[in-house]
C-alpha cells in the first residue's frame, strides 16, 4: 500500500490527534478533488511497511490518539492489517472513503474502525463543513453522524 503523505493532524477526526496517511491509487477521479496526487501510484510515493508503521506508532505513543487513512479501502486486506496493528496500540481508527453507502464497505473493514467518512466529493456540495454536503462522518460505535463537529464556530 503506497502513500503520498504522512502527517499528524487535528481536524480529520474530531477531538483526536491523528497520525494520518494519504493513500495513493484512488480511481474515483472526483471533479474538484483537492488531492489529485492520490489518483495514481508512482515511484515518488512511499510504501507503507509493517515495521515502519509500528516504529511510527511507537515514536508517537502517548502523543496521538487515532490513526486516519485517507483512502486505501481499495487495498482492503492491507488496510485491515494496519488497522489491527493500530488497535493493539489502543488507538482509535478512521477511514475516509469515497463510497457513498456504508453497505458498500466490507464488514471485515468496518469492524476494525471507530469512525468513517463516506461520500465521494461533489464540488457543488462541498465537504464536511458544508451543510449541503453529501458526505457523512460517522462514529461507528454509536452510529452518530458527527458532521456538526466540522462546521465553523462549533
Amino acid at each position: 500500500m503506497k502513500y503520498v503523505q504522512e502527517s499528524v493532524v487535528f481536524n480529520e477526526v474530531p477531538n483526536e490527534i491523528s497520525l494520518c496517511y494519504s493513500i495513493s491509487g484512488c480511481k474515483k477521479y472526483c471533479k474538484g478533488c483537492h488531492s489529485k496526487e492520490l489518483w495514481e501510484e508512482n515511484d515518488n510515493h512511499f510504501y507503507l511497511t509493517e515495521d515502519y508503521f509500528i516504529s511510527k506508532l511507537n515514536s508517537y505513543k502517548g502523543m496521538i490518539t487515532a490513526i486516519c487513512f485517507l483512502g486505501g479501502d481499495w487495498y482492503k486486506n492491507e488496510l485491515i492489517h494496519f488497522l489491527k496493528i493500530s488497535n493493539t496500540f489502543n488507538l482509535k481508527t478512521c477511514l475516509y472513503t469515497y463510497e457513498n453507502d456504508i453497505k458498500d464497505i466490507s464488514i471485515d473493514l468496518i469492524k476494525e474502525l471507530d469512525f468513517i467518512k463516506i461520500g465521494e466529493f461533489k464540488q457543488e456540495l462541498g465537504g464536511l463543513n458544508n451543510p449541503l454536503t453529501n458526505q457523512k462522518f460517522i462514529n461507528l460505535k454509536t452510529g452518530e453522524n458527527l458532521n456538526h463537529l466540522f462546521k465553523k464556530n462549533n
